[in-house]
């Protein structure tokens, strides 16, 4: 039983929710839109795309932490998290809606108008990936300030989990299929085929921005910091020892780090699944939705809600390496059905196959997000208990980096693979053409098929299984935990006494 504490309010859990759902359709208009829309719409080289992604990633590796310090040392009548939670959205909302104001790469352009169009491709994703962090960072660091409670906090990341998938969700089933729908209307009034394509997701990507950024602004509103602060504050440099010196928080990250191919599930499947069961938007959607939608989502949605209360019942390590395992073998199955059947796919008992084993992957990817953010904020906990800190900031800011290393490395994999098979730039375009030509893409292109099934399959469950290493001696146990919250809780008690 835990001692009375302070807590959140039914209203500031709603509007944070609703904040996550928010924010997480402007990450994945980015996330898995942008890549689409760079390789399938603008056409930039499978290569280009690869080191727009990894310079941005090398630049985060710096910025993440030193936003996390800047959190964790601001002092404001709002808190440490929430000034930044008023104020970002909108900033998010203008950069994101610019990284689709671009040219199309073509080689009919000189070669300075196709370095401007790679240029700015880059430097609007690399803003977009600074000014995100600036409202990432705090929107899960404020979940250890809302509530003293192991029960409570454990229950509200579990829900951002999924409020956050269902945002995401809205995204990922719609972003793609609705934008080619609106430039498909656009056809009769512009050029060519490919320019209609643009504005369909121009026009798309600025009502999903505006929608999500008015609900992500209602969490920097609603919500209020509850626990108290200790005084001790440490520099960007002290940040990085302690970051290391903190061993669950860098088991944790570690772990994360090795599972990064896990991305490529997003990155690839939407083009994968859009191609291959919709022929790029030639033929229905029904497939897509079901296995995207129906196996992926819903799985992650259900598992996100069950880890926080696995996690009460059972130690965290288990249940973390236990899902990690069956996650690993159902993506590593994925590629082993399609080399079975690969032009079978689509025939009822393939399609429920693949939904079992694209639920096994999403399932494990809810479970592991939910508990990796409940052992960060644990981690946060016995930084106090040990010396006083409280790196709210500078620890979720670990786990922002994690998150957008992990999409960086998941697009190098991504790019190189399509740059080896030729699914770049003019090729693309040709393949487009060819499919609303009439053509298969299943039948005609049986390369790029393979390469995306492979991408989605085997790096995911090569890295899942790699990342169960450093998680086998992870030393925080449930019951330690609950030992030091409940001695912090009475040290908060005794310094609130001592103000009064």
């Amino acid at each position: 039983m835990e001692k009375s504490f302070n807590t959140y309010t039914r209203k500031e859990r709603n509007m944070y929710l609703t904040g996550m759902l928010g924010q997480n359709m402007i990450y994945n208009i980015i996330g898995t839109g942008l890549t689409f829309y760079f390789q399938s719409v603008i056409f930039l080289p499978a290569l280009a795309i690869s080191i727009i992604m990894a310079v941005a990633r090398v630049w985060d590796a710096i910025n993440d932490p030193m936003m996390g310090t800047i959190v964790d040392k601001t002092k404001s009548k709002w808190g440490k998290c929430r000034p930044y939670l008023l104020f970002c959205p909108a900033v998010i909302c203008i950069i994101t809606i610019l990284c689709f104001v671009n040219g199309r790469y073509s080689e009919t352009n000189t070669a300075l108008q196709n370095g401007l169009i790679i240029a700015w491709a880059a430097i609007s994703y690399v803003l977009w990936g600074m000014s995100f962090t600036i409202g990432d960072i705090p929107l899960w660091g404020i979940t250890s300030l809302m509530t003293e409670s192991q029960s409570d906090r454990s229950k509200l990341l579990g829900l951002a989990r999924i409020f956050g998938g269902i945002g995401g969700g809205v995204v990922l089933l719609s972003f793609v299929q609705i934008s080619q729908s609106v430039g498909t209307a656009f056809e009769s009034k512009v050029s060519d085929k490919a320019a209609a394509q643009q504005y369909g997701f121009l026009i798309v990507a600025i009502v999903l921005t505006v929608i999500g950024g008015a609900l992500f602004q209602l969490t920097g509103i609603f919500t209020k910091e509850r626990v108290a602060q200790a005084e001790k504050r440490n520099s960007m440099k002290e940040n990085f020892k302690l970051m290391w010196s903190n061993e669950p928080f860098r088991r944790v990250i570690i772990s994360s780090v090795l599972r990064s191919p896990i991305m490529l599930l997003m990155s690839v499947a939407i083009t994968l699944l859009n191609y291959y069961f919709g022929n790029y938007g030639m033929k229905d959607y029904t497939i897509f939705l079901v296995i995207l939608g129906g196996a992926i989502f819903l799985a992650q949605f259900a598992m996100s809600a069950i880890a926080p209360k696995l996690c009460e019942k059972y130690e965290k390590k288990s249940i973390y390496n236990i899902c990690t395992i069956v996650s690993a073998v159902a993506f590593g199955l994925i590629f082993v059905v399609y080399l079975i059947a690969p032009t079978n796919l689509e025939k009822p008992f393939w399609v429920a196959v693949n939904f079992l084993l694209f639920a096994g992957a999403g399932a494990g990817m809810g479970a592991l997000n939910v508990i990796q953010s409940i052992m960060i904020a644990d981690a946060v906990d016995y930084e106090e208990y040990h010396n006083n800190l409280r790196p709210d900031g500078v620890f979720f800011s670990g786990q922002s980096f994690a998150t957008k290393l992990s999409s960086g490395i998941a697009s190098i994999i991504q790019g190189v693979a399509y740059a080896i098979i030729g699914f770049s730039g003019s090729a693309v375009e040709k393949c487009n053409a060819a499919l609303q030509a009439g053509g298969s893409f299943k039948d005609d292109f049986p390369e790029y098929a393979a390469a995306m099934f492979f991408l989605c399959s085997i790096p995911p469950a090569i890295g899942l299984f790699a990342s169960v290493i450093p998680m086998r001696k992870y030393p925080l146990s449930n019951a330690e935990h609950k030992r030091i919250l409940a001695e912090l809780i009475e040290r908060r008690r005794s310094r609130e006494k001592e103000k009064a």
